[in-house]
């Protein structure tokens, strides 16, 4: 598994009018490692993302919520066998379901491709008052002084946070710190397999000419 994930590293390419596209190789890989279903899993991510790519920033964020949210959820333990693993969209992709850090970090790594800068979007500890839990969204700042939306595998629905009752926020760290919050062990225990040259986004998703 290492020797996959040593290939995919994160390559945007810009050429022209651009697509989404994986390559074959990468696709091949995807099914080696995970089987015919992840691979579809990973075609259909790209078939959204063209789909999203001209849209504006709120439509986006719907697309790539919804994408996502199709995903069961599942605890690490069950999943890795471990308390705490925070897993790479390309994981995420492969297992077909994952924990709600899983959930963030798959839209965030998205969202940034689609064109969201990545200064409007922000991972949120909170407690989630419902489940009595530790809980991890994603927010969306359209402006520094807006009033977040909040990206969630809990409620479907994309609600500004002052809808969100449900939630009390904790902390939040902009998504492309996300090495330095698993550092700083924000919310949770760093497993002793994270290193900082750790790839997040290890799915090579470029752009090429239509």
């Amino acid at each position: 598994m290492k020797k996959l994930f040593a290939l995919f590293s994160v390559a945007l390419i810009l050429s022209g009018t651009p697509e989404f596209n994986l390559a074959k190789p990468f696709l091949d890989k995807i099914e080696k490692e995970y089987g015919i279903y992840a691979k579809r899993r990973a075609v259909a991510l790209v078939q959204m993302m063209n789909e999203a790519r001209e849209l504006d920033e709120i439509s986006k964020l719907e697309k790539v919520n919804d994408f996502f949210n199709q995903t069961p959820y599942a605890s690490d333990k069950s999943v890795w066998g471990t308390s705490d693993y925070w897993a790479t969209r390309l994981e995420f992709i492969g297992k077909d379901k994952g924990d709600c850090e899983d959930f963030v970090i798959a839209k965030f790594f998205t969202l940034k491709e689609l064109g969201v800068p990545s200064s409007k979007l922000y991972m949120t500890y909170a407690k989630s008052l419902r489940y009595n839990a530790a809980h991890l969204v994603l927010t969306y700042y359209e402006t520094p002084k807006s009033t977040p939306l909040v990206l969630d595998n809990y409620n479907y629905k994309i609600f500004p946070a002052t809808q969100r009752r449900d939630l009390i926020p904790i902390y939040s760290f902009r998504g492309d710190e996300l090495f330095k919050a698993k550092q700083a062990q924000i919310g949770k225990i760093i497993p002793a397999s994270t290193r900082q040259e750790r790839q997040w986004d290890e799915l090579v998703i470029t752009q090429r000419k239509e």
